[in-house]
């Protein structure tokens, strides 16, 4: 059997054609979605970049593996209990688990080094390193997948794990590069729902889009520093779906190559991210900052041989499901440390086998755990990441899919039930880590996620230069803790 997996950093699914995107940013993907299933509710479990893969890579939540941060001790894996020669990694982690069945695993990948996250590279057989930490473009990742796939193609029981970081901020693809010059925005952003953006305060917001100032990086010409007008709205947009274009063009060049070795029907084709992309929900631009229906969804598109083609599965999903369903799927045993369910049958037979509801965590921008059931998005803040937000918000994903209004107060009931499935979640977990300390309690306790703490004093003078700073009162009110010496 052989494996590719394409992991396209940062692209959530609504920007992409095979899920209903008017704009024309993955005619390859789609192509592949049209051989295998599209799932449209696929959720990793902990956002962002360092959590997901984390995820993914062990089959547990970030309360178990201890990773939900990306600084400080929440940012590291949680030592073993009764270790034994070797860990768990070797044999029950995703490249492990697939070398251990005898299939040789190769990765083209900067994200250990980006992260300092070596574990990423446990089970790994071959590893090339491309050597920008996650800033590389697709012309220097797909030369070397080409190349081992033309070494490659005539060998059986391979993985080959490619990651492309093209629409990952800041945007850079040439210059000369923008398919959608003449193309639309959606036109859910409005000029009223811009200048209601303008006036908040917060990380990322339509005047901060370098998280806590409007500095524009002078290498990266597609990159805005503050949104003044749809215009330049358009020009954030269109570097996001500038990106996402170029990544599919070079899964196409990837996808070419198969064929012409003549070993592409007989793949299996895994095609997915690590997180999505705020574009102007809950106020926010260019970034993967919270716990909500943007950030955590994610693409997830397998073409598997013998499984059914061209097939939309709605059922709710984690991004850890992948090991117990790859695992059934290849008849290995599965272990009692992953927290996913196996949803083999649906690739099979096209049977849904989702979960019944989703907890959905974010720590590194703000501290939020969320619930995803039915058409809602419960989303419980403990750090608001200095965006001011309420400690409860409620959305109906269906209706708004767009975040733009809470609903928390209309619907007292759905809170109450959201709460209760999260607190039956915590237990469950708790139950199942031998009641360890809660990975939030640790985040809090040492100030707050990584990317909001120490940094909020510098912001304050961002908000006075763009004469915002009416917030500073509102920050004393809510982070006093921020302010102590003064």
């Amino acid at each position: 059997m052989r494996i590719l997996y394409l992991d396209i950093d940062t692209t959530r699914p609504d920007h992409l054609g095979c899920y209903g995107y008017f704009r024309n940013t993955s005619p390859n993907i789609d192509e592949v979605a049209k051989d295998g299933i599209i799932f449209t509710n696929y959720y990793c479990s902990d956002a962002p970049c360092l959590p997901s893969r984390t995820a993914l890579l062990t089959g547990q939540f970030g309360i178990n593996n201890g990773v939900v941060n990306h600084g400080g001790k929440a940012s590291q894996l949680r030592l073993e209990e009764n270790r034994d020669f070797k860990s768990r990694l070797e044999r029950e982690s995703l490249f492990g688990m697939l070398r251990s069945k005898g299939i040789y695993t190769c990765g083209i990948t900067p994200f250990a080094s980006r992260h300092s996250a070596w574990y990423f590279y446990c089970g790994l057989n071959e590893i090339y390193d491309t050597g920008k930490y996650g800033d590389e473009n697709a012309d220097e990742v797909t030369p070397i997948a080409l190349d081992w796939i033309e070494r490659n193609a005539d060998k059986d029981n391979w993985y080959l794990h490619v990651n492309l970081w093209d629409p990952h901020t800041p945007y850079r693809t040439p210059d000369d590069f923008n398919p959608f010059e003449d193309c639309p925005i959606p036109d859910w952003i409005t000029e009223e729902v811009l200048e209601t953006h303008k006036k908040l305060a917060g990380p990322h917001g339509a005047l901060e889009i370098g998280m806590y100032s409007d500095f524009v990086p002078p290498r990266f010409p597609k990159q805005p520093g503050r949104l003044d007008t749809i215009a330049d709205v358009k020009k954030l947009f269109d570097g996001y779906d500038t990106g996402i274009r170029y990544a599919d063009m070079h899964v196409g060049l990837i996808i070419n190559k198969l064929k012409e070795k003549g070993i592409y029907d007989d793949m299996v084709i895994i095609i997915s991210s690590d997180h999505g992309e705020n574009m102007g929900e809950l106020g926010i631009y260019a970034e993967h900052g919270t716990a909500d229906n943007i950030t955590c969804r994610i693409p997830m598109i397998i073409k598997w041989p013998k499984g059914i083609k061209n097939h939309v599965d709605n059922a709710l999903h984690y991004n850890l499901d992948l090991l117990p369903t790859l695992a059934e799927l290849l008849d290995i045993k599965p272990s009692p440390h992953w927290d996913g369910k196996s949803y083999a049958k649906t690739i099979l037979t096209g049977e849904t086998c989702g979960h019944n509801y989703l907890v959905l965590g974010q720590m590194a921008h703000v501290c939020q755990r969320s619930v995803r059931f039915d058409d809602w998005l419960y989303i419980r803040t403990y750090h608001d990441g200095f965006h001011f937000f309420p400690k409860h918000m409620l959305f109906n994903v269906k209706e708004d899919p767009y975040e733009q209004h809470n609903l928390a107060a209309e619907y007292p009931d759905i809170v109450n039930k959201a709460s209760a499935l999260l607190l039956d979640w915590l237990d469950d977990n708790f139950k199942k880590n031998n009641y360890q300390e809660d990975v939030l309690h640790i985040v809090m306790r040492e100030g707050g996620p990584f990317h909001a703490k120490g940094n909020l004093k510098h912001y304050l003078k961002h908000l006075i230069k763009t004469g915002r700073e009416a917030y500073i009162e509102k920050y004393k009110e809510v982070h006093p803790e921020e302010f102590k010496g003064e």
